[in-house]
């Protein structure tokens, strides 16, 4: 069995607003993203927009206990039900399953910052650090950190009572998340899905965590494909979550069809010199990529890998448009496959384009190639 799936809502939120219009004319204007360079300086980072949180999350009490990331994330999950046209329908909401990609929460910084110092003179830094751990960290941090938080905060603010799946671990658990809701209801084992994820940049934990690993671009911005000066991403703080349904179940309850969504092309590759370009011409055929009107690009940056996704890009789909989503919101990891893919439906639905490709390879590992079509 294989039917049709198509988005029938969105939700987004970052630097460039909320909602799929002004995402569109952002990207349709082309200036730089909103950057904060002075707080975490000297890494800039595009800050999450100005929201009134109770637009979709009305209780305090459910605000003061979410952490920055699952406000986003359940603010731009009730915007996608609100765009499908299902806020008020309590029956599609308790069928509604809900997949969710997400990194998790933020540190104990005073704890962090406490054991850091003991160890420089511990006299045993491995003893030190095993016995810091077990007895300074709350029990709950780890708790606070999963993905299924969010997902569960999305169930209780919206009553969305469905089987719920979270995924983590960067740029691929966005990719999955959308591969395995794609394929659920393509295949007919359910017929409606809410997939998404959410991003806090602005936290000096994740700061921390990519300037180690050499991956964060500073001090200035600068376009994605042209920070051959100083390779790296610039983190974004945002979410996105979309609706999935079978055509035929969106059809039945008069829901429009924004764009429909094929199975999505997944592959991790060793990463070697041409390992992306082989990668992404591989996954560009698997998800039957014919004649793409433009590319949304989720490339991040850093040195090589991005330089061999634009060559490659420039190969697949010449002289049409490549969108870098860098160049939009910033880099958000997890969500960046399906803010993607929400784009490019806007793009359909709202520009005319017959077909726009999404590609999502990861700054360390993981590619994913998504494509969106005219109904």
């Amino acid at each position: 069995m294989s039917r049709a799936v198509v988005v029938t809502g969105i939700g987004l939120v970052s630097c460039a607003g909320e909602g799929l219009a002004a995402h569109l004319e952002a990207l349709a204007a082309g200036t730089p993203p909103r950057t904060d360079a002075t707080t975490f300086a000297p890494y800039p980072v595009h800050p999450a927009p100005a929201l009134a949180w109770d637009g979709q999350i009305p209780k305090k009490s459910d605000q003061r206990q979410m952490e920055a990331w699952q406000r986003l994330g359940v603010y731009a999950a009730g915007l996608a039900l609100d765009s499908a046209g299902v806020k008020d329908d309590a029956a599609f909401k308790q069928a509604l399953h809900l997949v969710v990609a997400a990194g998790g929460g933020e540190r104990d910084y005073a704890v962090d910052g406490a054991i850091l110092t003991g160890l420089r003179d511990a006299a045993d830094p491995g003893a030190y650090l095993n016995e810091r751990l077990q007895n300074d960290l709350r029990p709950t941090l780890f708790l606070a950190q999963l993905s299924n938080l969010l997902a569960g905060n999305i169930a209780i603010v919206h009553g969305v009572s469905g089987a719920s799946r979270t995924f983590m671990g960067e740029e691929a658990a966005g990719v999955d998340a959308l591969r395995i809701g794609q394929a659920r209801i393509a295949s007919g084992q359910i017929d409606a899905m809410l997939v998404g994820g959410s991003y806090s940049a602005e936290r000096p934990d994740v700061m921390v965590v990519h300037e180690m690993g050499g991956f964060l671009r500073k001090p200035d911005y600068a376009a994605v494909f042209a920070r051959e000066d100083a390779p790296g991403f610039i983190l974004g703080s945002c979410a996105a979550f979309l609706m999935l349904e079978a055509a035929e179940t969106a059809a039945a309850r008069g829901a429009r069809a924004l764009a429909r969504l094929g199975p999505v092309a997944s592959d991790r590759t060793r990463r070697a010199p041409g390992s992306v370009s082989n990668s992404l011409d591989a996954l560009w055929r698997q998800a039957g990529i014919g004649q793409a009107q433009a590319v949304v690009s989720g490339a991040t940056g850093v040195a090589a890998i991005t330089g061999e996704e634009h060559a490659c890009l420039s190969a697949l789909a010449p002289d049409r448009p490549v969108h870098a989503l860098g160049d939009l919101i910033g880099h958000g990891l997890e969500v960046t496959a399906p803010f993607g893919a929400a784009l490019a439906a806007g793009l359909v639905a709202d520009r005319g384009l017959s077909e726009v490709a999404v590609t999502a390879v990861g700054h360390r590992r993981g590619e994913g190639v998504l494509r969106l079509m005219a109904v």
